[in-house]
Parts: C-alpha cells; structure tokens; sequence
C-alpha cells in the first residue's frame, strides 16, 4: 500500500520554492516592482499559500535573505569564524570568501535588490539589520575580542569600528563598482585596519 504524502515534506518544498522564487524576481525586476502575485506564479502555488506564512512581500524577502545568507554560507566551507590563533589570517580567510559570494552571480543580483530593498522599505531594512546583519557582525566582533583578550590587539580597541573599517570598503566597492573585488584588495584591506588600529590604539 503506498504511503500517502507527507504534508511537512511538502510544505517544505513550496516554502523554498517560494523563498527561491522571491530571490530570483527580486534580482530581474526590483523590490518596486515584485509583488506577491508574481512570486506565486513563479513558485507554482497560490497566492494564498503565501500569506498564510508571511504577510507581506518585505517578509518573504527577509526569510529569503536569511536562506541566501545560509546557503553561501554552506557554500563557502565554513559554518563559524575560524579561531587559528592567527587573527590576520582569519579575517583574510572569511572576507575572502565575502568576495567570493559577492562575485557569484547567483548572490549578488539578489544581494543588490535587498539592500536597495532595505534602503526603500526602513521596516525591512531594520528586520534586516537585526536578523541577518547584526548577527554577522556579531560573529567578527566575537573573533576580535577573542583576539584582544589574547593581547593581540590593544585593551581599548574599539571592536565594532574595526569591523566596520574591514567591512566598509569591501560593501563600497561592491554597492558602487568602483573596482573588482579580489582576494588581494581584502587581504590589503585587513593588514591596512589590523596595521592602523595597532597604531592608533598605542598612541
């Protein structure tokens, strides 16, 4: 007798088929233009499979950030900032892999239309920063103060400005294509912040 469908299988599939579908319309038409409707079609459900999980477009887009933020970062070989005790070398790795992801076709339309999403829609641009952007932060500040603790860096470094002077340059580059990101401008970028915090923090 065969087994009768599994119906959290297949709300699964038509959740990431929905997710997959607002990434890909988001990256081709602008967050203006997406509406709810066309993600539906583009998923092969109704309209109202949507709004039973999420009341608005803005909040498909925000659980979508959070799968493309998860699968790059599976895809990028690590699932925590990597503590070698050599914290130049740390950065290095994972802001290499920052570039990687933002140079991949398959990140950077969608990454595009959400930050301009989020710039648009100041709701969704706060849900952004608190549950994809906070917690990523998060993560390089935990690796500095491990790292300041260590006396790798000096007692009064401030951690979140130090991460916003690594990350800064990388997300202008890409928001405004002045020039290619490579793995030699991230790995220039981490000794240039690593060299001038040392500097200013010893006076």
């Amino acid at each position: 007798m065969p087994k009768p469908p599994d119906p959290a299988r297949r709300s699964d599939r038509s959740r990431r088929a929905i997710l997959d579908a607002a990434l890909a319309l988001v990256g081709e038409v602008g967050y203006n233009r997406l509406t709810v409707e066309a993600i539906a079609a583009r998923a092969g459900v109704g309209k109202q499979t949507i709004y039973r999980w999420w009341p608005s477009k803005a909040a498909v887009l925000l659980d979508a950030s959070l799968a493309l933020s998860g699968d790059a970062g599976a895809g990028s070989g690590w699932t925590g900032f990597p503590d070698t005790g050599d914290l130049a070398a740390d950065l290095k790795y994972v802001l290499r892999a920052t570039v990687d992801e933002f140079n991949d076709e398959k990140y950077e339309a969608p990454a595009r239309a959400l930050t301009a999403a989020g710039a648009a829609d100041p709701e969704l641009g706060a849900r952004f920063t608190e549950r994809v952007l906070e917690p990523q932060l998060a993560l390089y500040e935990a690796r500095l103060r491990t790292a300041r603790d260590a006396g790798q860096l000096a007692p009064d470094t401030d951690l979140r400005l130090t991460v916003e002077m690594l990350l800064g340059p990388l997300t202008y580059r890409w928001l405004l294509r002045t020039a290619p990101l490579t793995h030699a401008y991230t790995d220039a970028v981490v000794d240039g912040v690593l060299a001038g915090v040392a500097k200013v923090t010893a006076g």
